[in-house]
């Protein structure tokens, strides 16, 4: 009888509820399938119109990991990318064969609107923020703020993996957001999202910090801080624990040549390789970064860029946890403590521990949807939810004004490409025709390699951060092949306009051959090249 009076009542207000019910599932649709296809174009013509990615690290590892692999190169060079040869090359996999199976600029254009799906998960992160006042303007102006990242917009359409693993990042802290305590399987799936991204890049951890720190405030916190441990350790076994244990296998460190003063790979000094030219100098220095960049101080990137989100973001921070001290009343909800927690701890521990712009792109991405949700909460707590309303109209402009204001004064880093219309397809030398050995007196070199015969051998010397170890499997392969040379000979690389170091080439009895005349190859960057010069032995 129940059961029939509820059917009933249903069926009697169908016809009313229809209409409505039906234009609340086009919105819920359509809305985010016409920002997916908007970021999808977004981030394949950015790509177009800035040209074919030359960055360094394409030039050093990205390129020559991948195709490494591919040709098992690794029992036959020595570090020809130096101590970047290890990292896992697990994620340049999508990008190389886009590059090469694809003519030029298609196959980049799709990496960069793979990019540019960051765009639809940051509308993802308002709507579990804001829910009901998640407006048009709250989004549009979440999105284009995210849009003009000086970091993002500058690897868009390039190798670099720190904008792509933000994509499964971004997507755990949603789960992890929009999750309560019924569903635990979210934080599961966060976690393997997050860990994933760690296993692909080790410089992700930051994030797994912030969103352990995002759990600890769920409604069950040691259920929720389980299920994202457990994801967590099996995505990151799933992305990295191949390749963690190739190294481990091979070189006796997991993360080789990472924290080798813990492992101790014979391979390697035991010292941790770390990159300090970055990191403040002191916690006043420290504080006051996200005003560096708002003014173009560039002290955590290798090349200039300008960004005023950080800034803005420290302001509405200290102004909503200031306004709740004073009045005592808290403006934030579990949810949006959450989100806040996920990123100070994560801006902290990047801060701490490598203070390298690029590796802030999902602090930078996460500071779109924060700053609009700091307005909001600001502006309805000053102004109580009896006038809200009345109000909506203020704080959808006070959105957008900001989201203009900081796109209009944001300049994006520059990593180097080359016009669609010059693509990197160098002629090689007549003289480079034969299977040879080539020793790397400089870095970036290792790109070149798949340029030249597959029989060539190469081996970088010229490394600061990883010398070669005497005696070590590397120093045996090379003096090694140097006894047993191929029919090309035997060759330095350098960058033009850099000194041929000859004291690496007396360790290794060779010296440069004057009586024949050095070659030159393009190099990837406009205005470049790489001279390569013929070897003999020295006499003894």
């Amino acid at each position: 009888m129940t059961l029939a009076t509820d059917v009933s009542r249903t069926d009697a207000g169908r016809p009313a509820d229809r209409p409505w019910q039906w234009l609340a599932f086009q919105t819920r649709t359509l809305v985010p399938i016409v920002i997916a296809l908007g970021s999808l174009l977004a981030g394949a013509i950015y790509t177009w119109f800035v040209g074919e990615d030359v960055n360094w690290d394409w030039l050093n590892y990205h390129e020559y990991n991948v195709w490494a692999v591919i040709n098992y190169r690794y029992g036959i060079d020595a570090l020809p990318a130096g101590f970047q040869t290890y990292f896992n090359p697990a994620v340049y996999f999508p990008v190389y064969y886009l590059r090469h199976l694809l003519p030029l600029p298609y196959g980049l254009m799709i990496i960069g609107a793979v990019h540019g799906l960051n765009l639809l998960l940051i509308y993802f992160l308002v709507r579990v923020l804001l829910r009901e006042a998640a407006t048009a303007s709250a989004i549009g102006a979440s999105i284009l703020i995210a849009a003009v990242g000086p970091m993002t917009l500058s690897e868009v359409g390039t190798s670099f993996s720190d904008i792509l693993t933000a994509l499964p990042i971004l997507a755990g802290c949603v789960l992890i957001l929009s999750a309560d305590g019924s569903h635990h399987g979210r934080y599961v799936l966060a976690g393997l999202l997050i860990g994933a991204a760690v296993g692909l890049k080790l410089t992700n951890a930051v994030y797994a910090l912030g969103a352990a720190a995002a759990v600890l405030v769920a409604s069950r916190p040691l259920l929720a801080t389980l299920c994202l441990g457990v994801g967590g350790a099996v995505g990151a076994l799933a992305s990295g624990g191949a390749w963690g244990l190739m190294l481990w296998r091979e070189l006796g460190n997991p993360i080789f040549p990472l924290f080798n003063a813990v492992f101790q790979s014979r391979e390697l000094m035991p010292t941790n390789i770390m990159d300090w030219q970055f990191l403040p100098r002191s916690m006043l220095d420290a504080l006051a970064y996200p005003f560096y960049w708002l003014v173009g101080d560039n002290r955590s990137s290798e090349y200039p860029f300008r960004d005023a989100r950080f800034a803005v973001a420290t302001v509405l921070i200290v102004l909503g946890i200031g306004r709740g001290l004073v009045t005592r009343t808290d403006i934030f909800t579990r949810r949006d403590t959450q989100f806040l927690l996920f990123f100070i701890v994560s801006y902290a521990a990047w801060l701490a521990v490598f203070s390298i712009q690029r590796y802030a792109i999902v602090l930078e991405l996460l500071c779109a949807p924060l700053i609009v949700l700091l307005i909001h909460r600001c502006i309805a707590a000053t102004t109580g939810s009896a006038s809200l309303r009345v109000s909506s109209v203020r704080m959808n402009a006070v959105m957008l004004a900001v989201a203009l204001a900081i796109a209009l004064w944001s300049q994006p880093g520059d990593w180097f490409r080359r016009p669609w219309s010059n693509p990197y397809n160098p002629s090689i030398s007549k003289s480079l025709e034969q299977p040879a050995v080539y020793l790397l007196l400089d870095k970036p070199l290792a790109y070149v390699a798949p340029l030249l015969p597959s029989q060539s051998r190469f081996y970088q010397i010229a490394d600061i951060a990883l010398p070669i170890m005497p005696d070590g499997k590397f120093d045996r392969r090379i003096r090694t092949a140097l006894e047993n040379p191929l029919p090309g000979g035997a060759w330095e690389l350098h960058r033009r306009g850099k000194p041929i170091r000859e004291p690496l080439l007396e360790q290794y009895g060779m010296r440069v051959d004057a009586s024949r005349p050095c070659v030159e190859i393009e190099g990837a960057v406009l205005g470049t090249a790489i001279e390569v010069c013929p070897l003999v032995a020295r006499e003894k």
